[in-house]
């Protein structure tokens, strides 16, 4: 099955200096985020990638042009260093599809300008290409394949230190509830799609706010509530946590570490 990753973000909440890195390339340890994110997938078994890609569109390509496989991999060197043996590999069986689609193309207009990579696939994955989780992907999928709906939406509870104000008529506060108490559900960025979710979008469309909601509209998008681990690089705060917890081994999105 397909995974269509969203590459072209700016990632101007979480810059440092003089970095000009797209988001999904901003590094979680030695790696960058995108790569987190494929390898969970390929956990899974899926391992062919299109990327949509837009700003930074040659860093992406650079970087996979020269990957270096002995930077997260044992290995043995013998022959005075002429012969490198790896003992493991990251992406020796990935195929991945590098697309323009536009500077600032929206995330549902990237989608159509790569349906014909697709290859035709009824059913094929989609990813923001900087958010991560230790959700069940093979259990989303059974659970989408069992449906009929157009494309289906991991939903999490919002995570951010922000607390609601609950005010009375006469403007006076009465209590405060933090935003990840409140029974609302937010976007997690992972979804599984049908072909049919073309159906629903126009050129220059966003996916979520005009594809899925008139899915939605019609009845055909199905929620997935997960509690588990999920997290955004959306800010610097944010990326050092992830950076952290990878540091520490114990990241939990990283579930090949403890495959067999």
């Amino acid at each position: 099955m397909k995974v269509v990753l969203f590459c072209g973000g700016y990632g101007m909440r979480m810059r440092s200096g003089q970095d000009t890195a797209p988001k999904p390339m901003m590094t979680v340890g030695d790696r960058p985020v995108l790569w987190h994110v494929m390898r969970y997938y390929a956990h899974f078994g899926h391992t062919e990638f299109i990327l949509c890609l837009g700003y930074g569109a040659q860093s992406v390509k650079d970087y996979f042009l020269d990957y270096r496989e002995t930077a997260s991999n044992d290995f043995v060197l013998s022959a005075g260093g002429s012969r490198v043996e790896l003992l493991s590999s990251d992406i020796s069986d990935w195929r991945i599809t590098f697309a323009d689609t536009g500077m600032d193309s929206e995330i549902g207009e990237r989608l159509r300008r790569v349906r014909h990579h697709l290859d035709g696939d009824e059913v094929f994955l989609a990813n923001y290409g900087d958010v991560l989780t230790d959700a069940p992907m093979d259990s989303i999928v059974d659970r989408f394949l069992a449906t009929d709906d157009v494309g289906s939406m991991l939903t999490v509870r919002p995570h951010h230190s922000f607390h609601v104000v609950d005010v009375d008529d006469d403007s006076k506060i009465v209590g405060f509830l933090p935003a990840e108490d409140m029974d609302v559900r937010i976007n997690g960025g992972f979804f599984v799609l049908r072909q049919s979710i073309f159906d629903y979008l126009e050129p220059g469309d966003d996916l979520v706010m005009h594809g899925c909601a008139r899915a939605a509209k019609d009845g055909r998008m199905l929620a997935v509530p997960y509690d588990g681990f999920w997290a955004p690089m959306d800010t610097l705060k944010e990326r050092t946590m992830l950076d952290d917890l990878h540091k520490r081994g114990a990241a939990p999105w990283e579930l090949w570490r403890t495959a067999p």
